[in-house]
């Protein structure tokens, strides 16, 4: 994870499922278009049948439209430019994007239909036809792309095409208790009592330091954890899960949501440090190695950040378990497949085409905005979701090394 980042107000965690709707849908195919047909329809039902048991509001089986418009041309005249609060977006050729064609689309087919759980204004009529090519086949999701949506080039708001940024965020897994004991003595808490929006609380110091403070959050405490650090990382992250040892010795891995914050402006650790010159580098290996050398500054350190998280807990079922955490546009995130953006650039629920080349990443997809975070501004701005897991797993280690340029382009209904 980038220690610039921290996450905007938003909830936490999870994804689901349908066919196509080309001609072979309509009357007259031919025997063997109609027997893929009965196929389609079969292993659908067999799809509803097994997730009955465990799907949340499962959506039902629309019909097919009864026809299809005609086919769009990549040299079709294009439309005008659009305006947006802090982007440009120019419309382009499909040919335009680099790799399209080359993604695997139903990777990313999951995380378009939760975003369809709350669709971003002009893509409500689409959804519909997304949730039946959940089980089409690529080319058939490839051609409904094409026919439905205009790619458009993100850019500054004058037309600029400046180096986009590229960075990643995961959910960590830690190990906590539910009472403080010698060894787990940072406090996770949720929301105090009168904290109101907009205004500043009690700072970082002041919540460890002031006896009025303590005394609001007397009670407040969702779990403890072994390593202050550990407990900043899960605040600049915005959420996480928490393997509990309940005071019977019980163990079980709950959710932390975002909850609040206290007001105060974020402040980047590590930064601070790299202003000491007393590390050479910002990752969170260099911090906690600091902080291990340093047990008498490791309070400045953190009171540097004078921003507090409160959060949440959440119930965490085998089925949330499968998915992150519900992003700023209130549905579950899709590791590698959602991605945080300035919401004044890019509306959540839009899909993207995706472009960066790096020393972490080589890659050309479509990806879905479902998310934002404070350190997320700027048109060609990104934050991309890795999934969940502990300091050695691919989830942190991919998230805190992503930092590299990046190319976008909106995906907007014709």
């Amino acid at each position: 994870m980038n220690t610039s980042n921290t996450r905007a107000p938003r909830a936490s965690s999870n994804n689901k499922v349908m066919t196509a709707i080309d001609g072979s849908w309509r009357g007259g195919a031919p025997a063997a278009q109609r027997a893929l047909q009965m196929l389609r329809v079969g292993a659908w039902a067999l799809i509803v049948g097994s997730l009955g048991a465990c799907a949340i509001d499962p959506y039902p089986y629309p019909a097919p439209p009864p026809s299809a418009p005609a086919p769009v041309t990549d040299n079709d005249p294009l439309p005008p430019a659009q305006q947006r609060g802090k982007s440009r977006w120019t419309p382009v050729r499909w040919a335009e994007l680099p790799g399209w064609g080359q993604d695997r689309l139903h990777e990313a087919w999951n995380a378009w239909v939760r975003g369809c759980e709350r669709p971003v204004s002009g893509h409500t009529a689409l959804c519909g036809e997304v949730r039946q090519l959940s089980i089409a086949t690529p080319a058939e999701q490839q051609a409904w792309v094409v026919r439905r949506f205009q790619p458009y080039r993100v850019s500054e708001p004058d037309g600029s095409l400046s180096q986009g940024l590229l960075t990643g965020y995961y959910e960590p897994i830690l190990p906590a208790s539910r009472v403080p004991t010698a060894t787990h003595r940072t406090p996770l808490y949720g929301p105090p009592d009168g904290l109101r929006p907009g205004q500043p609380w009690y700072s970082r110091q002041d919540i460890d330091t002031l006896p009025a403070a303590r005394a609001a959050l007397q009670g407040k405490a969702i779990a403890w954890l072994a390593d202050p650090i550990d407990a900043l990382i899960l605040q600049i992250q915005g959420s996480g899960r928490l393997n509990v040892t309940e005071p019977d010795g019980s163990q079980r891995q709950v959710r932390v949501a975002f909850a609040a914050h206290n007001g105060h402006p974020y402040q980047s650790v590590g930064r601070w440090l790299l202003d000491q010159r007393a590390i050479s580098e910002a990752s969170w290996e260099a911090i906690k190695a600091w902080a291990a050398r340093n047990p008498q500054r490791l309070n400045d350190m953190l009171w540097s950040n004078p921003r507090t998280v409160f959060f949440r807990e959440e119930k965490l079922s085998e089925l949330d378990a499968r998915f992150g955490p519900r992003g700023a546009q209130g549905v579950p995130l899709t590791p590698g497949r959602s991605i945080a953006v300035d919401p004044q650039s890019i509306p959540y629920g839009t899909p993207v085409w995706l472009a960066t080349q790096g020393p972490t990443l080589s890659q050309q997809k479509l990806v879905l905005a479902q998310d934002t975070g404070g350190a997320i501004v700027g048109a060609v701005r990104a934050d991309l979701f890795t999934g969940w897991g502990g300091w050695t797993d691919p989830a942190y280690t991919v998230a805190a090394a992503l930092k590299q340029p990046l190319q976008l382009w909106v995906l907007w209904p014709r």
